[in-house]
């Protein structure tokens, strides 16, 4: 279990850095926009490549990050039932959900989509839009951003099972944040210590 926490870590580190600069890809979209509105508005005159351009970026800034968000609890999660299970529960339900949906959805998009960056990257195949980019390039971001979801769903799936087996702490709470039942903990430390203080004698 110690090897497979090992290779948990590296994952997550992995994705923590591409979480810290991915955010540049939405400075530079946010920059060619503009770059973009000046140039049409003083000189009269644009391109599709602009557009793409900040297309591609953010293609490439929410599909690569989509692990770095999985790390950090991040996806949007419908919970109505689960929060009301016990702990166990809600660890067995990541698990399944890891192995048996998380994983075969990837490793599906990643079947489809490397054969067809591969094709594009051979034929150089150009967008339809007068002015346009090649379209590899964009394509790539799909097998590359499916592969570290992918893999950030197996360090999930490694802390889950090593919480069960007692060898890692709680999976689903960040770091920094308190448990529910440290919350309890310390609402009952405040109500004693509030009870104490009124049961003081007046000086």
């Amino acid at each position: 279990m110690q090897g497979l926490l090992k290779l948990s870590r590296a994952i997550d580190w992995l994705n923590a850095q591409v979480g810290k600069w991915v955010i540049w890809l939405i400075l530079a979209s946010t920059a060619i926009s503009a770059i973009n509105a000046v140039v049409r508005k003083v000189f009269h005159t644009s391109s599709n490549a602009y557009l793409e351009v900040q297309w591609y970026l953010f293609a490439w800034s929410f599909l690569v990050a989509a692990g770095f968000t999985l790390l950090n609890r991040e996806h949007v999660r419908i919970d109505v039932l689960n929060s009301r299970l016990p702990k166990k529960a809600q660890i067995w339900i990541d698990i399944v959900g890891f192995a048996l949906f998380l994983t075969p959805l990837c490793l599906l998009v990643l079947y489809y989509t490397i054969p067809m960056t591969q094709q594009m990257y051979a034929t150089g195949e150009m967008s339809g839009n007068p002015g346009g980019l090649i379209r590899w390039p964009v394509w790539l971001a799909l097998p590359v951003g499916f592969t570290l979801l992918m893999i950030q769903g197996w360090s999930e799936l490694i802390k889950r099972v090593a919480f069960l087996t007692g060898d890692g702490p709680d999976p689903n709470v960040k770091a920094g944040e308190k448990s529910a039942e440290e919350e309890l903990a310390e609402i009952l430390r405040e109500r004693e210590a509030a009870k104490a203080a009124g049961a003081a004698p007046a000086p």
